[in-house]
């Protein structure tokens, strides 16, 4: 179940704020110039296009509708009013969405808009002229305001959004190069064990082959023990010197490397216990984390996403899934089919599904 942020609560903020300015209105307390239950209907209308135009789940020619429509809506409850009241915080409100929906340049379209239609109707509901001039300029400041306040969230977002795709991209890139000096020093290890420990046992091994060969029984069992002892040695380590080549990576701790301090994405990492992976695999599995989380961050509008990792004798499978928005028919960015083509390079495949959230799941055949 995803979290409620704080877009979530600042989005019911704002509908509160509505429903409470435009209370005199809903229950008689102010007359309007239309029917009650039209003017009901209108606001209705206003905060239905204005849910409408800051949802992340539908097309943004559907935003552009819904937000021209919670403008005009604005402006005919306005007008339509006998007293302003406390009506124009709903422009206000307009203003400050307008950001989420339009370019700036639009937004500070609509902001005139609006003053000059609070204008319009301060003539008609104040007489005195320093008084409409104080709520114009009262109104204007405050419409500006919540107008750039937003720009500034908005860069921030962007900002927190762009440092995190970067810290995962350092973070992969760290650990797969721990990995290539991990593996380069197990190969330095293994040479130097086999070319001067494993020479000098054979070497050895050759001499008491020839000595067993000599004259007197007591000579020839000791000289038998201890070419059992040094075949033995030899093959602790031969079979030492194959481990450190084949030792597999952690796997889980390279994706918590990976997935850790990321700001506003609770990421949940489960790698089955047996799983073991070549290097090759690894870097696979440790790129596709990174792309995973980018794209989570980027476009999933996500709170959590939950990777884990699986294997058999068959397969070894990741597989991630976020809380997002999904989409049901995802289109596959530069970053993903490059990694189609990396797991078709070891064997596997990977697969997209936006239906309920975003889920990829990458496999790898068993080594």
């Amino acid at each position: 179940m995803r979290r409620v942020g704080t877009d979530e609560w600042s989005g019911l903020a704002m509908l509160v704020v509505a429903v409470a300015v435009a209370g005199p209105g809903l229950f008689g307390a102010v007359e309007t110039t239309v029917a009650r239950g039209l003017w009901i209907a209108l606001f209705v209308g206003y905060l239905v296009a204005l849910l409408v135009s800051v949802a992340t789940r539908v097309s943004r020619r559907v935003r552009y509708a819904a937000f021209a429509t919670t403008v005009a809506a604005a402006w005919i409850l306005l007008l339509s009013a006998a007293s302003l009241g406390l009506l124009p915080v709903l422009l206000v409100l307009t203003a400050a969405v307008s950001v989420y929906v339009v370019p700036i340049p639009v937004g500070l379209l609509v902001v005139v808009g609006n003053t000059l239609v609070i204008t319009f109707a301060a003539a008609s509901a104040m007489r005195a002229m320093p008084d409409r001039a104080m709520l114009l300029g009262f109104y204007l400041l405050i419409q500006v305001a919540t107008l750039l306040s937003s720009v500034t969230l908005l860069r921030e977002q962007r900002m927190r959004r762009e440092l995190a795709e970067a810290h995962v991209e350092l973070q992969a890139a760290s650990v797969l190069l721990s990995e290539s000096a991990a593996t380069a020093e197990r190969l330095r290890i293994s040479r130097e064990l086999h070319d001067l420990i494993g020479h000098q046992l054979t070497v050895l091994t050759l001499e008491l082959e020839t000595a067993r060969h000599l004259e007197g029984p007591a000579a020839r069992t000791h000289l038998e023990r201890a070419d059992r002892v040094a075949r033995d040695l030899l093959g602790d380590v031969r079979a030492t010197v194959g481990q450190l080549r084949a030792a597999s990576p952690d796997l889980e701790q390279a994706l918590r490397r990976v997935t850790q301090d990321l700001p506003g994405l609770d990421v949940t990492i489960d790698v089955a216990p047996g799983v073991r992976i070549d290097e090759d695999d690894s870097a696979a599995f440790v790129r596709a984390t990174q792309e995973i989380v980018t794209n989570t961050i980027r476009h999933a509008d996500a709170s959590s996403l939950r990777i884990s990792v699986t294997g058999d004798e068959r397969e070894t499978v990741l597989v991630a899934r976020d809380d997002g928005r999904g989409a049901p028919d995802p289109t596959l960015g530069n970053g993903l089919r490059g990694l189609g083509e990396r797991f078709a390079a070891l064997g596997g495949d990977l697969a997209v599904d936006g239906d309920d959230g975003f889920r990829v799941t990458a496999r790898v055949p068993a080594r």
